[in-house]
């Protein structure tokens, strides 16, 4: 079985993020205003782009999750190629 060095670096963030899914979220009353969630948005960004590109996706939008701020359906960015 072959486990990607990217798998093994956002392991630990994915850990946090479904233990706050799972445990703390339940108990806040507040509720994100985007579609996907933040936590949602977080986790995809992560798999999708990376730990660094991901984790830059996903805190600019937990930042932006405020009662200012926009609403609605925000999906993470599809990853670009580089193809010839």
């Amino acid at each position: 079985m072959k486990i990607s060095l990217k798998k093994i670096a956002i392991t630990p963030f994915l850990f946090l993020i479904y233990f706050y899914k799972i445990v703390l979220s339940p108990l806040l009353p507040m509720k994100c205003r985007f579609e996907p969630s933040c936590s949602t948005y977080f986790v995809q960004s992560l798999q999708i782009h990376g730990l660094f590109y991901g984790f830059y996706l996903g805190t600019k939008r937990i930042l932006s999750c405020h009662p200012w701020g926009k609403s609605g359906y925000d999906p993470v960015p599809e990853k670009k190629c580089n193809h010839k």
